[in-house]
């Protein structure tokens, strides 16, 4: 058995669509699962799309649109 690669924020940015820079920010600021190698910050395909199917991207104001929608408020 292999263990997983560590992969780049540029890897994960290409895996979710988006740019280095969101990258960084969501690990500073929303949790993004990333660990510090040496200097660097390193990240697992697997944690981040755990991290995103947990709701790690959503912003309070969009997690409480999807409650009301599943309630069939608002």
């Amino acid at each position: 058995m292999s263990a997983e690669p560590w992969v780049t924020a540029i890897d994960v940015a290409r895996h979710l669509g988006v740019v280095k820079d969101t990258i960084y920010r969501w690990r500073e600021r929303k949790g993004l699962p990333a660990h510090k190698i040496g200097r660097l910050w390193k990240f697992q395909l697997s944690e981040v799309d755990k991290w995103v199917r947990a709701g790690g991207l959503m912003t309070p104001r969009r997690a409480k649109a999807n409650i009301d929608e599943s309630s069939g408020e608002g």
